[in-house]
């Protein structure tokens, strides 16, 4: 009944919004959800609904126990269909102009506890040419806290070996000195000192880290090469870059650092963006209260 409408509306986020395929299959998801309640109350006609039709979606999403972020998210999807409605001509308001929806809480940072992270560095084979390489990369990723995009773009002339410092170019093209462990500066010097030039096999290349064609190593590439180790490791949940950035920012919190250099090392622009870590560390220390606490 409203599917020509739908289509209508993921035709116009497609082609004139130019949005990518996986947030306009959230869109259709939201939408063929809502008009399939529409039809169940017997609304025939998009020009129907109104405010209080809407208030009585958004109690069908909580009986679903939905996060607070699942319902914004349909919220959201919803304020731009009708917005598209009156654009065409189709509706004369917007029901939803006067709806506040529920504020999506921030979701924790997903990290890796110590013993995994060092099980996880374990994993590479450094008699390998590959193995030395994923070694320094995995040991550096969690010795510096660097984005993915970060260090796949890493230069020699980047890494600054005597001194401990890694210039890392972040977004905005930003700089900042990042300093790294002995051991992942030992990690480093024995790739270069050997499996760097095997991988390389004769080519020249500025990037830091490259395949095993002598390219520079990509994201997808990363991401391939730290979920094998993982599973290696035994770690069965998914794990990201993005993780052992968490997992840096997070055990630093918990030795001690502060958060305005966490800031710094991490790049973040803004403090609030660092301030998220508190709350992960604040939950390892209640699920250990619980855990030992003889009254909990």
């Amino acid at each position: 009944m409203f599917d020509e409408f739908l289509d209508r509306f993921i035709h116009f986020l497609r082609v004139e919004k130019g949005l990518a395929s996986n947030t306009l299959e959230a869109y259709s998801r939201d939408l063929l959800a809502f008009l399939r309640f529409l039809e169940s109350r017997g609304i025939t006609n998009l020009s129907e609904p109104r405010a209080e039709t809407l208030y009585d979606y958004l109690k069908v999403l909580r009986s679903r126990e939905l996060s607070s972020r699942s319902q914004a998210r349909s919220l959201s999807s919803l304020r731009s269909f009708f917005r598209f409605l009156q654009e065409e001509g189709l509706r004369k308001d917007n029901p939803l102009l006067p709806i506040q929806g529920p504020k999506p809480g921030r979701a924790l940072p997903k990290t890796l506890s110590g013993l995994e992270v060092e099980h996880l560095l374990t994993q590479p084979r450094t008699d390998q040419p590959r193995g030395l390489r994923d070694g320094a990369m995995l040991e550096v990723l969690y010795a510096s806290g660097m984005r993915v995009s970060e260090i796949v773009s890493l230069t020699l002339n980047q890494v600054e070996m005597e001194a401990g410092l890694i210039r890392a170019i972040g977004k905005g093209s930003k700089e900042r000195l990042i300093p790294i462990s002995s051991l992942a500066r030992r990690r480093l010097e024995e790739y270069l000192r050997t499996g760097r030039k095997h991988l390389l096999k004769g080519k020249a290349s500025p990037y830091l880290f490259v395949n095993s064609r002598g390219g520079r190593l990509s994201r997808q590439g990363f991401w391939k090469i730290l979920g094998s180790y993982c599973r290696q490791a035994g770690i069965t949940r998914q794990v990201s870059p993005h993780t052992l950035r968490h997992s840096f920012a997070t055990h630093l919190l918990e030795g001690g650092a502060d958060l305005r250099s966490i800031q710094t090392l991490l790049g973040h622009a803004d403090i609030s963006t660092t301030q998220i870590y508190t709350s992960v560390t604040s939950e390892h220390l209640r699920e250990v209260y619980r855990r030992y606490h003889p009254r909990a």
